[in-house]
């Protein structure tokens, strides 16, 4: 489980597409010394298993469904990506519950910057907006985000310096792809209303 709070924006090394799946190898800094085999790692909002590292980067194998559900197919050399690792019980709860199972991909519509903020508006796919509501929690990207407004199937969030400065989101651009998970709990809600009213 991870908070979408990210730590620490790595760059990726190396995707190795192998069959229906592949291997991602990433470069990073602060969190390597807390990886080795086994370690899960969130990368992009998505949570990856490690199959090996060393003081510099980090290898995971890439299932056929992430690369269905998620971007990493199009990852290429050089490319930043958010990093987080697991929750612990030492640290705080900052952002909202983000499960690293990417929902599916939304797609950046605009992002407009206003002075040292910016709008952020994405496009949805139809099956996910009914788990997103006005003032609720999403994750782009695995970074846990508040929604501001839905017009349709378009969902703006408010990207604060931070955001923009500590995460890959203010390297958008229209026609980009990006990892999307929403809520578990209304993910949770919804199911159960719909087996009550059934």
């Amino acid at each position: 489980m991870f908070t979408g709070i990210v730590e620490e924006v790595g760059r990726v090394a190396r995707f190795d597409k192998k069959g229906k799946g592949g291997f991602l190898t990433v470069e990073a800094g602060k969190i390597i010394g807390d990886l080795g085999e086994g370690s899960s790692v969130n990368v992009d909002g998505i949570c990856l298993t490690v199959i090996s590292a060393d003081a510099s980067r980090f290898s995971a194998e890439i299932s056929p469904e992430t690369l269905k559900r998620g971007i990493i197919d199009s990852y290429r050399p050089g490319r930043r990506v958010n990093l987080e690792r697991p929750l612990t019980a030492n640290r705080f709860m900052g952002g909202h519950i983000v499960q690293g199972h990417v929902d599916a991909s939304a797609r950046v519509t605009s992002l407009i910057r206003r002075g040292d903020h910016a709008d952020l508006r994405v496009l949805v796919p139809k099956e996910q907006m009914g788990y997103i509501v006005p003032k609720g929690s999403i994750a782009l990207n695995g970074v846990s985000l508040t929604v501001a407004t839905i017009r349709r199937e378009h969902v703006v969030v408010a990207l604060i310096p931070t955001t923009l400065r500590e995460t890959n989101l203010g390297d958008c651009r229209r026609g980009d792809r990006l990892n999307l998970e929403v809520d578990i709990i209304g993910k949770y809600v919804k199911t159960f209303m719909e087996a009550y009213y059934r």
